[in-house]
């Protein structure tokens, strides 16, 4: 990290009171006066110095003549140089970092005003100096890196062999820096595919890129890191718990999900609560049950079978897009039922139940979830959900969402092609996609 993005007028001024890149200093101008640590420059105005405050937001300040600079405080001082440009101590706990795209990784193209990816991992971490005052991010392994509307099963499980690897090292724990989009699909894949966990897994993103100055990055990376330092031994999610900038939640990788488009906030557990609340001075108060940090060699099961699809089923639906995927080789089926697991019944025009029926005995899965969200199925209430779940023999999907559902199926079938096996696994509760039971403090969490 240098000054080389800032004018020459800036860099003559900066380099002239003695002062780099991360030194904590003050600027005079315009009658007032700022202070915060002198951030790199990636693109933009050259004639702005970029601060980033004790508030972590960052700001721009346009410099002039007129304008004064002064060294408050040097970066931390024994602190040598990481191989991936960052700062880091040895003498601070290791982690290591899998960054693997989206928003977090991505910046303002200032041409057009787009956000474009990708960033580099060192371009994340200079805009986050305050990492270096509590950890050392020993190792940096990227195995691709994407947005993750575009990940598929692959890249789950390649994802999940690096983290494997990397929780094979010295390292407390590994945070993965991913995508929003399709974040809650990736946390419940790992934690599927990685077995008998020792140390936390954590899973982090943005809502706005990196270098803007309203960003969620800087507090969520920093939260995150501190739940891979923790006691917790958890595949999960760690994201901002509020609008503002006050905490973050730490969820279940298999209970979340993304609630909200844009939204500081928009990851909450569904049928659960956070296992944490996580602020970024270190303060965790643990909320829900969570597995401990314990010793043994953790196991990758990575199979996975790709041809598995999600149906809707709503009001006029054909059940015939079942024939269709069947048609083009697919092997199981989550349908996103209404309320406690409804499909069209026999009444219908369309009846869903005669066709379920009939490829469950050809021995294809159909695993049923509620479009509601919240709450949990139950198989017996009505006489065409008794029809559906004992009669056709399709699979209760409990509580679980319906996109852990898809993943775990997926990973189940990757396991085993005995449709029997295949039932049982998915009621098994695995990696706590199950709850044992409904707590009615868990809704809108």
């Amino acid at each position: 990290m240098s000054l080389e993005n800032y004018s020459r007028q800036v860099r003559e001024a900066l380099r002239k009171a003695g002062i780099d890149v991360l030194d904590e200093i003050r600027v005079e101008s315009s009658g007032k006066t700022y202070r915060g640590i002198l951030m790199p420059r990636s693109e933009g105005d050259a004639d702005c110095i970029v601060l980033k405050r004790e508030d972590g937001y960052n700001i721009g300040v346009r410099f002039s003549k007129e304008t004064g600079v002064t060294l408050v405080k040097r970066h931390a001082a024994g602190i040598k140089r990481h191989e991936q440009g960052m700062k880091f101590s040895h003498k601070m706990p290791p982690i290591s970092l899998v960054p693997v795209g989206g928003t977090i990784a991505s910046r303002i193209d200032y041409r057009t005003g787009g956000v474009y990816g990708l960033m580099k991992a060192e371009e994340i971490l200079a805009n986050i100096p305050e990492l270096m005052g509590f950890v050392n991010i020993k190792r940096v392994t990227s195995p691709f890196t994407k947005m993750s509307e575009d990940f598929d099963h692959a890249d789950w499980q390649e994802l999940a062999e690096t983290v494997y690897k990397e929780l094979l090292t010295d390292s407390k724990g590994v945070v993965i820096t991913h995508g929003t989009d399709t974040m809650h699909y990736t946390a419940a894949a790992l934690s599927f595919m990685l077995q008998n966990l020792s140390k936390p897994v954590v899973l982090v993103g943005a809502q706005k890129s990196s270098d803007r100055g309203s960003s969620d990055a800087g507090m969520n990376l920093v939260c995150a890191a501190r739940v891979a330092l923790s006691g917790m031994a958890e595949v999960g999610i760690c994201m901002h718990a509020t609008l503002n900038d006050d905490y973050c939640h730490f969820i279940r990788g298999v209970k979340a999900r993304k609630m909200d488009t844009v939204r500081r906030d928009a990851f909450r557990p569904v049928n659960d609560l956070p296992l944490a609340n996580v602020w970024p001075d270190g303060r965790i108060e643990k909320i829900g049950v969570s597995r401990g940090r314990k010793e043994g060699k953790p196991e990758l099961r990575k199979r996975f079978e790709e041809k598995v699809a999600i149906i809707k089923a709503y009001p006029g639906s054909d059940p015939g897009v079942i024939d269709y995927y069947i048609s083009k080789g697919f092997r199981g089926f989550v349908i996103e039922a209404t309320a406690l697991g409804h499909v069209p019944s026999s009444i219908s025009r369309k009846p869903w139940i005669p066709v379920i029926k009939k490829y469950t005995k050809e021995g294809i899965p159909f695993v049923v979830t509620s479009q509601c969200i919240y709450g949990r199925l139950n198989p017996n209430v009505y006489t065409n959900l008794r029809l559906l779940f004992h009669d056709a023999g399709a699979i209760c999907g409990q509580d679980m969402t319906t996109e852990t559902a898809y993943v775990k199926l997926g990973w189940v079938m990757g396991q085993t092609e005995e449709l029997e096996e295949v039932k049982k696994m998915m009621l098994t509760n695995i990696a706590g996609e199950i709850s044992e039971r409904t707590l009615p403090e868990t809704f809108l969490y």
